[in-house]
């Protein structure tokens, strides 16, 4: 009997306590803290990114592994960097394009340094190859050919980190309200590689359209079509495409179907800024804490773990010598911080 079967004949409920020992989704507890962030050496979208693209260029090493000190002190295990590459220039020292002019030499090398000594774990990122704004560079021949190499480099280069613990296909797929063809080839082809290369990482994607997600069961035979090991849905809340008070019902509903397929788990990519102005036409800055908390309760009995897009930009400790962004960006980390430290951190 397979698990499906298993939870078929258990029972939903069930089946969760069996499986884990662990309360049922969706019953009382403790709303869940933020366990990780997306992070990125320069913000692809150059207007979004003001605040902080500029700081960025000019972190030494010693500043980055302070920035990821700091990160795991506000108690986030995961960092899932964007992207080796944007705009037609790499982050490290490849063929494929000319390296980013950054102050630290190699930045890779810095973060995942730093992760190893603090006890981070890092997804990289396999992009941006190609035109990284065009919906049709998951199928560019060449893109292609330039993200199954820069993975190999990656994986020669930067493999023995302890810290190097899984990959993320950063080319998003849109749910509308099933993953298209295009995009299922794109995520094998990259898994294919992948577990050549480093057959223990782990590998995620992050997709939007979870609103028009139809978790029935043709989306339960996609997730077992794609060779993927989690799945974090953007609650799509900074974007202004859901409401808060709506994310619960999309995350259940998936929940659901991901307790029937037999491989990826549910995790959330919950969005923590909000638009200056133009939703994608102005800068990104932090969201009121008040909304970030509410965010997270919504999300938390549906999903196994909470990341954030992102703390780079919206979160700083207060007089923090790795500063990187606005000022608001220091109250968000303070308040977070007391809410996370406090007794009555909530059931929802």
């Amino acid at each position: 009997m397979d698990r499906r079967d298993f939870i078929a004949n258990l029972g939903m409920g069930a089946a969760a306590l069996a499986l884990t020992g662990k309360t049922a989704p969706g019953a009382s507890a403790p709303v869940k803290g933020i366990s990780g962030s997306w992070f990125e050496f320069q913000h692809h979208a150059t207007v979004e990114g003001v605040d902080w693209n500029p700081a960025l260029v000019q972190f030494s090493a010693e500043q980055w592994e302070a920035k990821i000190k700091e990160i795991a002190e506000a108690g986030m295990r995961y960092l899932v960097l964007m992207a080796t590459a944007v705009y037609y220039r790499a982050f490290y020292r490849t063929s494929i394009y000319p390296r980013w002019k950054l102050a630290c030499e190699d930045p890779m090398e810095a973060v995942l340094a730093a992760a190893d000594k603090y006890g981070v774990k890092f997804f990289i990122g396999v992009g941006f190859y190609g035109d990284w704004e065009s919906d049709t560079t998951i199928e560019d021949p060449e893109a292609e050919k330039d993200r199954l190499q820069s993975m190999t480099e990656v994986a020669e280069r930067y493999g023995h980190h302890r810290s190097f613990y899984g990959w993320y296909w950063p080319d998003e797929a849109y749910i509308h309200p099933y993953y298209s063809a295009a995009f299922i080839r794109y995520v094998n082809t990259l898994s294919r590689r992948a577990r050549q290369v480093k057959p223990e990482a782990r590998i995620m994607i992050a997709p939007y359209g979870t609103r028009e997600a139809r978790a029935d069961d043709r989306y339960v035979r996609q997730l077992d079509a794609m060779d993927v090991d989690i799945v974090a849905y953007q609650d799509e809340v900074g974007v202004r495409k859901s409401k808060v008070t709506e994310t619960g019902a999309y995350f259940e509903a998936l929940r659901k179907a991901h307790d029937r397929a037999r491989k990826a788990k549910i995790w959330a990519d919950v969005e923590i800024f909000e638009f200056e102005g133009e939703v994608y036409k102005s800068a990104l800055v932090p969201a009121s804490f008040d909304r970030v908390r509410r965010q997270l309760e919504a999300v938390s009995p549906w999903v196994e773990e909470i990341l954030v897009y992102q703390y780079l930009g919206m979160m700083n400790k207060p007089g923090s010598n790795c500063f990187a962004g606005s000022p608001a960006s220091a109250k968000l980390y303070s308040d977070y911080r007391a809410w996370l430290e406090s007794e009555d951190r909530g059931r929802g």
